[in-house]
């Protein structure tokens, strides 16, 4: 049974009708571009073929109920419980965060009741929070008939996670899971919110993206990432830029001479050639050159290792891993302390870069990494 096709069948077991509508978003790796996007920078994602499905139907007043297959639980929510961010929490705190959103740019939020299913893995840092965002936002903007457009929608679901939920993340996963194009990367300038979908044509090119999950819990429990986003912003204040993004990389040395400690200095370094990594990754991509972005996948991953400090074990060891078994390039993807790797890899090789990994993890004691290889999908969208 396919996702949409669970979606369904909850809303049907729990409301006992059928929904209006199925509409899905998708998780999304990137490419290339981390810890960029919150700095005013430039990122690559671009979207799975794993999704998240929202079945809804409208129902009176402004309530809404939200059932999910993965924990069995309904939960109710109203006006009261949307007019102040937090209210609700847990997993259905990402549902009344984008009511809550709505409401607040001044949409008048049909009441609605969903039932959710999803194939985006929990904890891999292939956002399935924003998956979730998109695939409710866009039922509701359906369900009420609101004019909000696509281009529109990521910053409302970004200030759902930011300010409902409470999750400091930037702009670029809610803008992949809603605007994404199949067969392509979506080159984002995180600060104007333009967009360029760039051709990432795999399968002509003879290549494969493995997508390896390392099995280490992607977590921001600990505020490490809240933690980097304050030394970033702290660092341009004291540069004088608005932003990070504005470090131009000539004469950086002389720019970070210019900062008091080493550990801030290394942060900037990593954001600032990150930027620009992502910068010659789009010029690659354009002249169809993929199998040359590989070496700009094993320098993100170095720098997110030495000067961000954002990797672990387990994906270090599936980065060199892979290397080491004829990957062109792997990097780690998402936020950090855990999650994914993935590697650009020759089509036909793509089994052997797997084994490579699961036999490096169980040479260290690692509990087993799972893979798949992708390719670009499209964003959200309705099903029917």
């Amino acid at each position: 049974m396919t996702v949409a096709d669970r979606a369904a069948a909850g809303f049907h077991q729990v409301y006992a009708q059928p929904p209006a509508g199925r509409w899905a978003a998708p998780g999304r790796v990137n490419l290339i571009g981390e810890h960029t996007d919150y700095n005013d920078g430039f990122v690559l994602p671009f979207a799975l073929p794993l999704r998240t499905v929202a079945a809804a139907a409208p129902q009176p007043g402004e309530t809404w109920t939200v059932w999910s297959e993965l924990t069995g639980e309904t939960v109710d929510f109203g006006a009261a419980e949307v007019t102040g961010a937090g209210r609700v929490t847990g997993w259905a705190g990402y549902v009344a965060g984008i009511v809550w959103a709505l409401r607040e740019a001044g949409y008048q939020v049909p009441g609605a009741r969903l039932a959710i299913a999803s194939d985006v893995p929990l904890g891999a840092g292939l956002s399935s929070s924003a998956a979730l965002e998109a695939a409710v936002l866009a039922a509701l903007v359906d369900l009420g008939g609101l004019d909000l457009p696509a281009e529109a929608q990521p910053r409302l679901a970004q200030r759902a996670e930011n300010h409902y939920v409470g999750a400091p993340t930037g702009i670029m996963d809610q803008s992949a899971a809603i605007r994404c194009r199949a067969g392509h990367a979506l080159f984002l300038d995180c600060r104007t919110e333009q967009v360029e979908h760039i051709p990432f044509d795999l399968n002509a090119a003879g290549l494969a993206i493995l997508v390896i999950d390392s099995n280490a819990p992607h977590r921001h429990v600990d505020g490490e990432y809240a933690a980097r986003r304050n030394s970033c912003e702290k660092a341009a204040a004291l540069l004088d830029v608005p932003a990070l993004r504005d470090v131009p990389t000539d004469g950086l040395d002389d720019t970070l001479a210019r900062l008091p400690d080493d550990e801030t200095r290394r942060r900037v370094r990593h954001v600032v050639t990150e930027n620009q990594r992502v910068c010659d990754t789009v010029e690659l991509l354009r002249a169809r050159q993929i199998q040359q972005i590989g070496p700009l996948l094993v320098a993100s991953h170095t720098s997110m290792r030495d000067d961000f400090a954002i990797t672990v074990p387990e994906v270090d060891t599936a980065v060199e891993a892979a290397l080491a078994a004829g990957a062109l390039g792997a990097r780690m993807t998402g936020g950090g302390f855990g999650g994914c790797v993935l590697a650009l890899v020759e089509a036909d090789h793509s089994d052997t870069v797997a084994n490579a990994v699961t036999d490096a993890y169980a040479r260290r004691g690692f509990t087993a990494p799972t893979h798949t290889t992708v390719t670009p999908a499209t964003g959200a969208t309705r099903l029917d």
